[in-house]
């Protein structure tokens, strides 16, 4: 009887040690996976569209070759720390509708557990749910399912991201480390001291 006591008592002690949230966390989707290579979905990508991902100039994005069940997508990709590592998936559904969200959210759901946290507007017209999780190697893993009707300032009918959260972190901070020449360079521009823009330059025209 003691002996069983002392085994629950350990037992309660390793759940209670154990990094909250921590679970098996998504990382594939369509046949690509967060943390392999992109060379390895090379036949799935359309390599030549590869363009630096705006504000986060040290990753590069690929567009997806057409794919059963999506519109589009692109695939994000690590030039620093860990060269060409995929970090983060988003892809747009081929069925926009609300009807195929609802559907698409309940089987997210049933596999994935319920969402973390809502992201969308109180109205319905953008309707966003995140998942977070942290698996039992540390990496962090955020998983984002929505739904735009109309939102100008969203990708219009339903979209999924999968994100490697502490690796586009670690990517980003190998980027600032680096020359400033290299930083300018990535991001496409000049560097200081190349030239100066004149007032004209900066504003509109009639």
């Amino acid at each position: 009887m003691r002996y069983r006591i002392l085994l629950a008592i350990a037992a309660a002690a390793v759940l209670w040690a154990a990094p909250a949230g921590a679970a098996e966390a998504p990382r594939s989707l369509a046949g690509f996976t967060l943390g392999q290579p992109i060379e390895d979905a090379a036949d799935r990508v359309l390599m030549q569209t590869a363009l630096p991902v705006r504000y986060m100039e040290s990753l590069r994005e690929v567009e997806i070759r057409p794919a059963e069940g999506f519109k589009s997508g692109l695939i994000a990709y690590t030039t620093c720390l860990r060269p060409e590592t995929i970090v983060r998936i988003k892809l747009k559904y081929a069925d926009g509708s609300r009807a195929f969200y609802d559907d698409l959210l309940k089987r997210y759901k049933a596999r994935l557990g319920n969402p973390d946290e809502y992201r969308g507007d109180p109205f319905g017209v953008f309707v966003s749910w995140k998942w977070s999780f942290v698996d039992p190697s540390g990496d962090r893993v955020n998983l984002t399912l929505q739904h735009n009707q109309e939102d100008e300032d969203e990708k219009l009918g339903n979209a999924v991201k999968l994100s490697l959260v502490n690796r586009l972190e670690q990517d980003a901070a190998c980027a600032r480390q680096q020359p400033d020449s290299r930083r300018d360079l990535a991001r496409g521009r000049a560097a200081p001291g190349a030239g100066a823009l004149s007032w004209d330059h900066l504003i509109p025209k009639r």
